[in-house]
């Protein structure tokens, strides 16, 4: 159904029911436009001038303006509330699944900054290290992230993943996914946020677990007494020595 509606392809553990919810909805519009064209085409010609016809006025007729408003009410409440158990297992921390893969993801003005763990596994120490406009994960592993900004409101959007998150400046959101094929997407700002809006965009790589290891491993620079020290990295391969200030390249 997702191609009837070029919805594009789908490598996220809850993005097919999120596209099963889109599906309804579309055709529940459909359906009403339909009838709704339908009824406009007869009344135009039921009601066109006819010679020696008076017209007939209306004020309105109570019962059917309940009935189309409560028929709306209700379709909108009944889907709302089918779909409030998924929206709460994507959107509600205490609902996440154990992450496999922690993360910390900065938006500025106009990159993402991605905070990855170094070699003791653990995100929020001495040796983690940042890549910028690159997020790696491994491929069935639930990742979980904390999405913050340093500037203006951004949003994180992956469509693949049907994964979309606005980044509030002053925020910590808790964010998570499972992709579950490997291969290169783009991460993008689905929010207006200056001039060069445009341009602000990533790679979303997800890998196999070993391929992810090789990476984060080759990534993760030891630091002097065993300590890693923390690195940046940019989107053509540079990284940064958070210790030193030089630069080196892959």
């Amino acid at each position: 159904m997702g191609e009837l509606f070029q919805l594009p392809p789908n490598i996220s553990t809850f993005g097919a029911r999120i596209d099963w919810y889109y599906n309804l909805i579309v055709w529940v519009t459909a359906i009403v436009f339909v009838g709704v064209q339908v009824a406009l085409i007869w009344f135009v010609i039921q009601f066109r001038h006819r010679e020696g016809r008076r017209a007939e006025y209306s004020h309105g007729n109570n019962r059917l303006e309940w009935t189309w408003t409560v028929a709306t009410a209700v379709v909108v409440f009944a889907i709302g509330l089918s779909a409030r158990p998924l929206w709460l297992e994507i959107k509600d921390p205490r609902r996440f699944p154990p992450p496999g893969l922690e993360l910390i993801v900065t938006a500025k003005q106009f990159e993402w900054n991605v905070t990855y763990p170094g070699a003791d596994g653990q995100i929020r120490t001495a040796d983690d290290f940042v890549v910028r406009n690159q997020l790696h994960v491994p491929v069935n592993v639930p990742v979980r992230f904390t999405l913050n900004s340093e500037d203006v409101i951004h949003s994180f959007y992956v469509p693949e993943l049907r994964l979309k998150q606005d980044a509030v400046p002053g925020m910590n959101i808790p964010v998570w996914f499972e992709a579950t094929q490997t291969g290169e997407w783009t991460l993008g700002c689905a929010e207006l946020c200056g001039l060069q809006h445009y341009r602000m965009r990533a790679s979303f790589f997800v890998h196999t677990p070993e391929e992810f290891a090789a990476w984060q491993a080759s990534r993760a620079t030891p630091a002097a007494g065993g300590v890693g020290a923390a690195t940046a990295e940019n989107g053509d391969g540079v990284a940064l020595a958070g210790s030193a200030g030089a630069a080196h390249v892959h």
